[in-house]
């Protein structure tokens, strides 16, 4: 009966929020006030009668890119996917995404489960999940004020992949594969993916922090090759596929390659990875992370920073230097100080910096010596400004560089009033 009254409840406010606006974590956050176990009174059910995968994904950057790329590649192999597509990855955002799906007796109708796992409460959920597959991203600088240091970050996202009796790890990256060794003591299996030496972001994509782990790589069951633009040329096996990425970088065509190493590794020998490949190339961008949105009448991109190797995997990525360009950094950062690491030489203006760290923000882009127009702390006036002083020319979009928090408000403000990448 619980069970019932969460997902009616639930449901009524995932409808009340999505006309407010945003907001993917408030309806789970109720259903798991009324039935604190309805996370894991789904996945029991889940595991009822059958063998269904059950993967999850974590690491510090790129998890819901890559979710997204694995339910697509699953799904082009027949597979029907329960998966978070929000990004809601700690237990109300999960519980959210059941919502939409779940029956009223809280059966799931997929034959596959893809969930993303925020690295700190992953451990936690993991025992509720229980993953029959986990893939491992990366470990890097992240969220300081949280985590403090990286290394409690590797022991969770260990404790992640322990969970897991088949694991996927990046190779390329110091921290995830010294997490792959940890765990190939005989009960699991753990494969590798990879990214070409000459290809891998030295000092950002293979930020290791501090671990001698000199230990060879594993043979790969996916590598990135090549990379331009929005463009990759991937090996998985025996087999070369090239894929169009959601966006542009080197960070995309990573998260295409260990989405695609995932697939191969769920489906086995009858995987259709000339599919996978096609499926992932047709995917628009996850949310904030690149995508393309209406505003003053021309195209906006939207660029999420989220950290240190976030924030310059994107610069890195931009193919010519923004013509008008908007910057929001609140409090959903709490410690910018990462920012005087960043090299700000893909930018040459700021049109209009906003946010409670506007004026942090301002004194960096002062020390590299890249003028500002405005600094308006407030976002309402600010975004308005920005779209009332720039005209797109050369380029025929405007550029926002976005924190989470300024995201979410962002695409409130343009008129999206669905819930999280729905």
């Amino acid at each position: 009966m619980r069970i019932v009254l969460a997902v009616v409840l639930g449901r009524l406010v995932r409808v009340l929020t999505r006309l407010r606006g945003g907001g993917s974590a408030l309806p789970g956050w109720v259903a798991l006030k009324v039935a604190p176990h309805f996370v894991s009174y789904v996945m029991d059910r889940v595991r009822v009668g059958s063998n269904k995968p059950i993967v999850v994904v974590t690491g510090s950057n790129g998890k819901s890119t890559t979710t997204a790329m694995i339910v697509a590649a699953l799904e082009a192999n027949g597979h029907t996917v329960f998966s978070n597509p929000s990004g809601g990855n700690l237990p109300q955002g999960i519980a959210s995404s059941m919502l939409a799906e779940v029956s009223l007796t809280g059966s799931l109708r997929a034959t596959a489960v893809v969930l993303e796992l925020d690295e700190a409460y992953g451990p936690k959920l993991v025992d509720i999940i229980k993953p029959t597959h986990a893939l491992l991203l990366n470990v890097q600088v992240d969220q300081l004020n949280r985590f403090f240091e990286p290394e409690r970050v590797i022991d969770m996202v260990t404790a992640i992949g322990s969970s897991a009796s088949t694991v996927l790890v990046n190779d390329a990256d110091d921290n995830t594969r010294l997490i792959g060794n940890r765990l190939t003591d005989g009960v699991r299996t753990v494969q590798g993916f990879d990214v070409s030496d000459e290809l891998a972001m030295s000092g950002v994509y293979d930020a290791q922090v501090g671990f001698d782990n000199a230990a060879d790589k594993r043979d790969p069951v996916a590598t990135v090759t090549a990379s331009r633009g929005s463009t990759a040329t991937i090996v998985v096996g025996s087999e070369t596929v090239h894929v169009d990425l959601p966006s542009p970088g080197i960070h995309y065509a990573v998260d295409a390659a260990a989405a695609l190493g995932m697939a191969s590794l769920v489906l086995g020998e009858s995987a259709n990875i000339g599919g996978a490949a096609s499926a992932i190339s047709a995917l628009k961008p996850v949310y904030g992370r690149g995508e393309s949105v209406e505003a003053f009448g021309a195209p906006l991109t939207i660029v999420m920073m989220k950290n240190f190797p976030s924030m310059q995997a994107n610069l890195d990525a931009l193919t010519e230097k923004p013509e008008s360009l908007y910057l929001a950094v609140d409090e959903g950062t709490p410690d910018p100080s990462w920012i005087y690491d960043i090299d700000l030489s893909s930018i040459d203006h700021v049109d209009v910096v906003t946010g409670t760290k506007a004026w942090q923000w301002e004194t960096r882009l002062a020390y590299a010596e890249i003028p500002v127009g405005r600094v308006e702390p407030d976002p309402t006036v600010a975004f308005e400004a920005f779209g009332s002083s720039t005209t797109p020319s050369r380029q025929p979009h405007r550029t926002a560089i976005v924190n989470y928090e300024q995201m979410m408000d962002l695409r409130r403000v343009l008129g999206y009033k669905e819930i999280e990448g729905e």
